[in-house]
């Protein structure tokens, strides 16, 4: 849902997008979303530049300002070239889908070489599965288990993943912030 700059919308709705010193998002899943109280001090901190604004003013008896919609930060934050091996980014490497079967839903995963046959969790031994596929596999191996993945686990960049996170936008987006978000996908003819 996009929220347009003239709803007035309360403050603990009114996060700001967090652009690195380049102007890209710091990350897109989850999306880098500072609270409003967290934007407000860091522009007093100087250790950002508001971009844009949200309509809504904040107020104390001696001071007034627009809320921060748009942030960016002073110094640039160099982003890791590969990301950490958590099992949230397993599924967003895999899109949140079964590599066995398709499946969205109920969702775990599992080691192509089982643990118990000396595999070991790492990106290249661990694929998303279906709470039913896993059991189906059980504890053989990929090659006995007469299943195919729909692909072959990898190492992925932190760039596979900001490219995945863009198939799974935030239910909030402001208006203020799409100049910023999706910028550098292929435009249709």
């Amino acid at each position: 849902m996009i929220i347009p700059a003239s709803e007035r919308v309360p403050l603990e709705k009114c996060p700001a997008l967090v652009l690195n010193a380049d102007f890209r998002p710091l990350n897109y899943y989850p999306l880098s979303l500072w609270c409003w109280q967290d934007a407000v001090k860091s522009v007093f901190l100087d250790r950002v530049s508001i971009v844009s604004n949200y309509e809504r003013k904040i107020r104390s008896p001696s001071f007034e300002m627009k809320l921060p919609s748009v942030i960016a930060l002073k110094n640039f934050i160099k982003p890791s070239e590969h990301p950490s091996f958590t099992r949230f980014n397993v599924f967003l490497r895999d899109k949140f889908t079964c590599q066995y079967c398709g499946e969205k839903k109920d969702l775990t995963f599992d080691h192509l070489l089982p643990k118990s046959k000396g595999g070991v969790t790492d990106w290249e031994n661990v694929v998303t599965a279906c709470s039913t596929c896993n059991v189906k596999k059980g504890g053989r191996l990929y090659s006995a288990s007469g299943m195919y993945l729909h692909q072959k686990p990898f190492r992925p960049t932190v760039d596979d993943l900001h490219q995945n996170g863009r198939n799974f936008p935030p239910n909030f987006l402001h208006e203020s912030w799409m100049d910023y978000l999706y910028w550098d996908v292929e435009l249709l003819p």
